[in-house]
């Protein structure tokens, strides 16, 4: 009998990518889950509890691998867990590895591995239904006698199997650790034995002893994270014996990179003859079959994934906007309440204005998010996200990406920071950085506003060839500007600050199948929750500084020549309606002239020359510098600027009349706003990197202050250029 359980045992899941595993750890732990990332990196840790009645049981739910050779952050987090190096994670008292059932020979990889760690084991066979659908008959008790653990078939979309899984559980907590280990051949054994010897002889210098898993891997995986991690302890000793061995070994004829896979495959293969039975081998094509022959033809699939992308966002933007017009209103009768408790002035505005815009301005996009993870959860659990991926390896390889690329740049269309965060998914260092500094260049639902107000107010709304809108093309054009320009800069980052070949694209195709719906709604709950305290604690603390700049210095001159006015109107003899309307003009008025004298409004005034060349003037710049935070502050700075306070929207008529009417303050004939002015506004707004909640995501994902930066600097450089060039070319055109 083990002995040493904790009492509150961890339990870990591993498993390939699409074999169920988040699907059958939903199954286990229901709501009872929380979300972080594990200490000293950005990849997530999901951790849940597992209620066995008399015992509670820590679940934490390790990302997809195929081997324990890792390369992606995530699968190097995998590996450090099961080995006992991962900080702020205690060693697991049993492993649970997730296969799948219908393709068990490629799984089976990864679970001898795993069961060379000293650990006790479960195998979970999921989605056995699709096993038995395609004829084959598993021996489960043959199964677990071979690898020397227990063997649990389940269907963890049905919730088949997990009662005897969680007995299974208890059962094991209290058995020893597997036994099962694959030799690799006289010359690896050797060289095995004598870096354990090497390691025994320096114990001194090791928190725990080192265990035979991880010298395989520090003498396989030339140049992976073992090897890395322990020529940081012992240097150039440990180099120059490593380097020795590995001579050895190639010199009497072994080759490091095959040995483990050939012989594991061979020993599978000799398991699976054993254990597993087709009835019949069905050389038809099967419905999966010919569904792919369409979903992945170049044109087929392209026009197929076009159609599916128009729907996804069009129900973003239409499904989301019932529920944004409740927070919208929420907020806003939140902060009308506040304003008639606390008395007009400083402490009201930095409530009202700074605390509640702030927060309503975070959780408005949070049906959009939601909305949008909830299909990806769909596109991702049905298996077509993986055809998608496929179909854009081909353009994501002209800018030197693989389709892993693809689903991240996806993401950012909604928004860029559950784009930024899926590049966890992308093993090459430098694939991964090249598509986080792009994936903002995608036009977020933040950018819509400051599209719909210009569009609306100065692109006429006429027919294009008899049939397309004007209005709306200029909307698709303003879309397509930000993937046009990421895949040259893509290509250009990949030749020279992240060079590096186009790595080759391999992707498994996972079954379809219909999803879970409970494993999409914890999805959609759980990144809702992550965006909201992420994303929203940047935007509001921006939000709140912005606040200040645009609130103060408060001269009270201006004050006093505001009340006179207000006096004024209430001595006249006026209707109630008419004396409210004034009234509430002269406030806006008021909030204008305080705006100017700001610290922002001088801001403005002193980077007008700057922005002039665009056809700018210093208000335009002042609700450029505003949004920092969140682009769409815009439209509620255009609103204070003009007079007609922070409640204007980009619907606002009153807004856009007054946009259409301002004039330079230097030539009162001549207007601010053209159709060129706006094409202008739009495309900086369309290329500009202006969100610090994606910027503080980049840095988190990065590990470094240097790479958000950079895609500021790049992103405003690259915006102003491009505003330049379509102000300057626009009016020697017209």
């Amino acid at each position: 009998m083990r002995k040493n359980v904790t009492s509150q045992p961890t339990v870990v899941l591993i498993g390939n990518p699409n074999t169920g595993k988040t699907t059958l750890f939903n199954a286990l732990t229901g709501l009872s889950q929380r979300t972080g990332n594990f200490p000293g990196v950005t990849v997530e840790k999901k951790v849940g509890t597992l209620d066995l009645g008399h015992l509670r049981l820590d679940l934490i739910d390790l990302p997809g691998t195929y081997s324990l050779a890792a390369n992606s952050p995530d699968e190097i987090v995998a590996t450090d867990v099961l080995l006992g190096q991962q900080e702020g994670t205690t060693p697991p008292d049993l492993v649970i590895v997730v296969a799948d059932a219908s393709n068990l020979e490629r799984n089976l990889y990864l679970t001898t591995q795993v069961l060379e760690c000293s650990l006790p084991v479960i195998l979970v066979l999921n989605m056995y239904d699709l096993a038995v659908a395609d004829g084959l008959e598993i021996n489960t008790d043959l199964l677990s006698r071979e690898l020397g653990c227990q063997v649990v078939p389940v269907i963890a979309n049905k919730g088949e199997g997990m009662n005897e899984l969680q007995e299974t559980i208890e059962q094991c907590l209290e058995k020893d650790p597997s036994v099962f280990h694959l030799q690799l051949g006289a010359p690896v054994e050797d060289g095995i034995h004598q870096l354990l010897n090497f390691f025994n002889d320096c114990s001194d210098q090791l928190i725990a002893p080192i265990h035979r898993v991880e010298v395989l891997r520090l003498l396989i995986d030339e140049g992976g994270i073992v090897e890395q991690r322990l020529l940081e302890i012992f240097g150039e000793p440990l180099d120059s014996y490593l380097n020795q061995i590995r001579q050895k070994i190639s010199e009497e004829g072994t080759d490091l990179l095959l040995v483990e896979p050939e012989t594991r495959y061979q020993k599978i293969g000799e398991i699976i003859k054993i254990c597993v039975n087709r009835k019949q081998e069905n050389l038809d094509l099967t419905v999966s079959d010919r569904v792919d022959r369409f979903l992945t033809h170049p044109l087929g699939g392209t026009m197929a994934f076009l159609v599916l992308m128009a729907v996804v966002f069009q129900a973003i933007y239409k499904w989301a906007v019932p529920l944004m017009d409740l927070i919208d209103g929420s907020f806003g009768w939140l902060g009308d309440l506040v304003s008639l408790l606390i008395p007009e002035g400083a402490i009201q505005s930095l409530i009202v204005d700074g605390v509640i815009a702030g927060v309503g301005g975070v959780a408005i996009f949070l049906p959009q998010i939601v909305i949008l993870f909830g299909f990806i959860a769909v596109l991702e659990d049905c298996g077509y996200m993986a055809r998608a991926a496929f179909l854009m390896d081909r353009l994501m390889s002209w800018a030197g990406l693989s389709g892993k690329s693809f689903v991240p740049m996806l993401s950012s269309f909604a928004c860029a920071i559950p784009g930024v965060m899926a590049t966890r998914v992308i093993e090459n260092r430098r694939d991964r950085f090249t598509t986080i500094l792009v994936a903002p260049l995608m036009s977020c639902s933040a950018r819509l506003p400051v599209y719909t107000i210009m569009i609306a107010a100065f692109i006429p709304a006429k027919p294009v060839l008899g049939f397309f809108g004007l209005q709306g093309i200029t909307l698709l054009a303003m879309y397509m500007i930000g993937v046009v320009v990421a895949i040259p800069v893509a290509w250009l980052f990949k030749k020279t600050i992240l060079r590096g070949e186009t790595p080759p694209f391999v992707m498994e195709m996972p079954p379809y199948k219909i999803p879970d719906l409970k494993t999409i709604i914890l999805r959609m709950l759980d990144r809702g929750k992550q965006f909201l305290v992420d994303a929203g604690t940047i935007i509001f603390a921006t939000t709140v500084l912005i606040w200040g700049l645009l609130y103060y210095p408060r001269p009270q001159s201006i004050s006093d020549q505001y009340d006179q006015k207000a006096a004024e109107i209430q001595s006249q003899t006026l209707s109630q309606d008419k004396r409210e309307e004034q009234l509430n003009t002269n406030s806006k008025a008021e909030a204008g002239a305080f705006l100017r004298q700001s610290v922002l409004g001088r801001l403005g005034k002193f980077i007008e020359p700057v922005v002039k060349p665009l056809g700018w003037d210093w208000k335009v710049g002042i609700a450029v510098i505003a949004s920092f935070p969140a682009r769409e502050v815009v439209v509620a700075t255009l609103g204070i600027i003009y007079n007609l306070g922070s409640e204007e929207s980009e619907e606002s008529e009153n807004l856009r009349q007054k946009m259409r009417n301002a004039t330079w303050d230097d030539d009162l004939n001549q207007k601010v706003f053209t159709p060129i002015v706006a094409l202008s506004v739009m495309v900086f707004f369309a290329l500009c990197a202006q969100c610090a909640a994606t910027l503080a995501v980049i840095k988190r994902e990065t590990g470094s202050w240097k790479w958000p930066v950079f895609t500021f600097s790049y992103m405003t450089i690259l915006a102003y250029c491009a505003a330049l060039i379509t102000y300057q070319i626009g009016n020697l055109l017209i």
